[in-house]
């Protein structure tokens, strides 16, 4: 017998659930299913692994962390399933489980029937003819769990380069940090306030601005800086799979993400050439270099062997207390007031997603360097 399903119009179909090509991730799960699946595959073999080496970077993700986020109970404790054989990756595919563990289904009832402004309900119905309408399903910023435990391995890989990877709140609503050099922040001042903005003044009002908008019932966006450093000149491919086309798809992949800039980015709109071109100079290891890091460690899409320096603005949460207008899936007029634990502002927990696509862009393309070139 002849099966007809609503997308089968004889192509092939790619429903877009794994990134990267020599270090491919691949993800399945929605928030408030059993739980998350992340298939890693591409990790060379004896690189030492445990649930360990996760848990830092998902402890900075989880949701209820501090008075600021989501207050969802989930501990996000991987199942490490394949792939690991005494505490050495093998080769193959590593497989790790994420179970749900503190779902509040019945929040989302009311939705059902209508479409949530700022959120993915109506495009999901536009695309597949129905949704899962708990949470987000699998639009769900819960998938993040998947990329951060990838992300995490894809750091060890890269530290043993000596490369690393840091992200911080640079802005949230109107009150921004300076932040005169990227490369000298430290994990220990980004972690040292729930906020993750490492100047101590400014996390304060950011954190102020927070309170005030969520006893507003409202939300408040942002911007989330990220920096890597110790990255080798010569990373990326100069046509298509630029290494900054890399980092602009894996950074607006994630949920919320608007827009993308990386170096001195949209200010080169009003800058002169002479302005904004980074002199080349010999620096005091012997190496070539930049003067200046306008360009922001990439040229013509391969790394300089400057710090890569690039910035996402993060959209105010959609989901909001307060009653908004809406439609229902007949386009009849309502309102709608989203029920659930929401993060008033999702730049706090963002960070470590941020860092996650990073490093997951950078191994990717040095794997494939060492693979083309052969160092």
């Amino acid at each position: 017998m002849k099966e007809e399903f609503a997308h089968d119009k004889g192509k092939a179909v790619m429903p877009g659930n794994t990134f990267g090509e020599m270090f491919r991730v691949t993800t399945a799960g929605v928030s408030h299913g059993p739980g998350y699946v992340a298939i890693i595959d591409g990790c060379p073999p004896g690189l030492p692994l445990s649930v360990d080496d996760l848990m830092p970077d998902l402890r900075r993700r989880r949701p209820g962390q501090s008075k600021i986020v989501s207050q969802r109970d989930e501990e996000d404790v991987p199942e490490i399933l394949s792939g690991v054989f005494e505490g050495m990756t093998d080769g193959t595919s590593i497989g790790i489980l994420f179970r749900n563990k503190d779902q509040r289904s019945q929040d989302y009832a009311d939705i059902k029937e209508k479409y949530r402004p700022g959120h993915a309900d109506f495009t999901f119905d536009a695309k597949y003819g129905f949704r899962d309408y708990r949470g987000g399903g699998r639009s769900s910023a819960r998938e993040t769990l998947c990329r951060v435990a990838a992300g995490a391995i894809a750091k060890k890989i890269l530290g043993q380069q000596g490369m690393r990877i840091l992200g911080y709140v640079k802005q949230i609503g109107n009150v921004s940090a300076e932040i005169p050099d990227p490369t000298q922040v430290t994990l220990e001042q980004v972690e040292a306030t729930p906020v993750r903005c490492p100047v101590p003044d400014k996390a304060a009002a950011m954190i102020q601005l927070i309170e005030e908008v969520r006893k507003d019932l409202d939300s408040i966006g942002g911007v989330c800086e990220l920096v890597a450093t110790g990255v080798p000149a010569g990373l990326g491919e100069p046509v298509f799979d630029k290494l900054k086309a890399d980092l602009a798809k894996a950074l607006l992949s994630l949920p919320a993400v608007t827009a993308f800039e990386y170096g001195a980015g949209f200010a080169v709109a009003t800058a002169r050439g002479s302005e904004n071109n980074d002199s080349f100079i010999r620096k005091s290891s012997g190496q070539i270099g930049t003067e200046s890091n306008r360009h922001g460690g990439m040229l013509g899409g391969i790394s300089s062997g400057e710090p890569i320096v690039c910035r996402v603005a993060v959209k105010p949460t959609s989901s909001l207390p307060q009653a908004q207008r809406t439609v229902t899936r007949a386009g009849e007029p309502t309102q709608i007031a989203v029920k659930g634990r929401h993060d008033p502002c999702l730049l706090p927990r963002f960070v470590p997603m941020g860092e996650a696509m990073l490093a997951l862009v950078l191994v990717d393309h040095w794997l494939r360097h060492r693979a083309q070139c052969g160092k």
